[in-house]
């Protein structure tokens, strides 16, 4: 038996083979969350065009799964540091499955929008559960880094699950895209219930029943010493809960990380969702417009990697509000390129880079800010807030294409989340000054 706490188990030795195997499945998970988010893209030419709909209904459409993620990350972030991170991962495995598998089934508008709408109940909860559970089952040598590498999963997700998508939408309709994804995400239920035990971290706050034997049998598969005993547990609890994070010392952190994400998403879910259709309108066939979004996700995965490795050297609130700035630049200059599938294509790829290098940044910023008994709930609440950046991206863009304005104006416009974001980022104290990340 170890005499140390299991956080110091955690916190100082090698990371063991499950807990590598644990990161490794949040990565996929991401990923799926991130075909999941696209697949509406991929296939919003073909309900255009199969069911007749103008721009402003389909960018509601288009809508409907933030809305859905906007819930799921407020409710399920909670529910995941009252409950644990591994319930709600599963309950979001079957919801993101069954909303993909009954969107490929949907024949209407309405239907399509209510099961778009579960699907991203699923993919916001997820989102706040995994960043959680990577920064706890990490040490402390590797825990920034296994968190920014698990938000660049997202990106990989939509350039393996978009390339995918491409070529079924070569010889099938847009149906077969949530197939697609459907099969993958219920593949990963007995995955996660077979290899990621609930977070040490987790179960040292809460203390449940028989805690003691389900740290000591987590310790035993992660390969590290057991312990004889838990630590007393404090004698008052912290707080959780939404009032937890509007207490003195976090409301400023939690107001500005959560409008600086509002902004960034809008910014980048006007990019996800509207490419496709953007360069179909521009005279090029489905299966080119998801090349160009392709292109965009490999970016946006060189960008996640970046953010990994300049982290090392430049402080990372000063990196995520470089990267923020040259967003802006970015977006709006996709509107300025016209017909041009290659130039489209390279500036979709530098857009990645920049505004995916942000969303990174921004979850590992997410890590620092909120202790452990906040840390889902925390980073779910600034997703969940934030998520209306993602549907009013979608939104706004489409009312503005139906008054009539150009591309370059209204990327202009949608371009303006991520600069509103870095200046808010600029009056937010750094979090790496005040302490490390500390998973309990």
């Amino acid at each position: 038996m170890n005499k140390r706490t299991p956080q110091a188990i955690l916190d100082d030795s090698p990371m063991g083979a499950l807990q590598i195997a644990a990161v490794i499945i949040c990565i996929v998970l991401n990923a799926l969350d991130g075909f999941d988010v696209v697949a509406i893209s991929f296939a919003s030419p073909g309900i255009a065009d199969e069911w007749g709909i103008n721009r402003a209904a389909l960018g509601v459409v288009l809508s409907m799964e933030a809305l859905g993620m906007a819930l799921g990350s407020l409710l399920l972030g909670g529910i995941a540091d009252r409950l644990g991170r591994r319930p709600v991962i599963l309950i979001c495995l079957i919801a993101m499955t069954s909303g993909m598998l009954f969107s490929a089934m949907a024949n209407s508008i309405m239907l399509l929008s209510g099961v778009r709408f579960i699907t991203g109940i699923g993919i916001g909860g997820m989102l706040a559960a995994i960043n959680a559970m990577v920064a706890e089952y990490s040490n402390g040598r590797r825990r920034n880094l296994a968190v920014t590498i698990m938000a660049g999963g997202y990106p990989l997700g939509i350039i393996f699950g978009g390339s995918l998508a491409s070529y079924l939408l070569s010889i099938y309709d847009w149906r077969s895209v949530f197939y697609l994804g459907a099969g993958f995400t219920a593949f990963m239920i007995p995955v996660v219930w077979l290899l990621m035990p609930e977070s040490i971290s987790w179960l040292l706050h809460k203390r449940p029943v028989n805690a003691l034997t389900s740290v000591n049998s987590t310790l035993r598969r992660m390969g590290h010493e057991t312990v004889e005993t838990l630590p007393e547990p404090e004698a008052q609890p912290p707080k959780s809960g939404w009032r937890a994070l509007f207490t003195s010392n976090l409301r400023a952190t939690t107001t500005i990380l959560t409008l600086s994400y509002f902004g960034l998403v809008m910014s980048f879910y006007f990019m996800l969702k509207w490419i496709p259709k953007i360069v179909v309108d521009l005279g090029f066939d489905p299966s080119a417009a998801g090349s160009v979004l392709v292109w965009s996700s490999v970016g946006g995965a060189c960008g996640a990697f970046s953010v990994t490795i300049l982290s090392h050297w430049v402080r990372l609130r000063t990196l995520v509000i470089s990267v923020l700035f040259a967003g802006a630049v970015a977006v709006s200059m996709f509107g300025q390129v016209g017909a041009d599938l290659g130039k489209l294509s390279l500036v979709a790829a530098l857009t990645g880079v920049c505004i995916n290098a942000a969303i990174v940044g921004m979850y590992a910023l997410f890590v620092h800010a909120f202790p452990t008994h906040l840390r889902a709930g925390g980073t779910g609440f600034a997703i969940g807030i934030g998520r209306g950046g993602s549907a009013a991206g979608p939104i706004i863009a489409g009312i503005l294409f139906q008054a009539g304005y150009s591309l370059g104006t209204v990327a202009m416009v949608m371009g303006s989340g991520a600069l509103i974001a870095a200046i808010l980022l600029l009056k937010m104290r750094d979090p790496q000054s005040v302490a490390a990340p500390q998973p309990g």
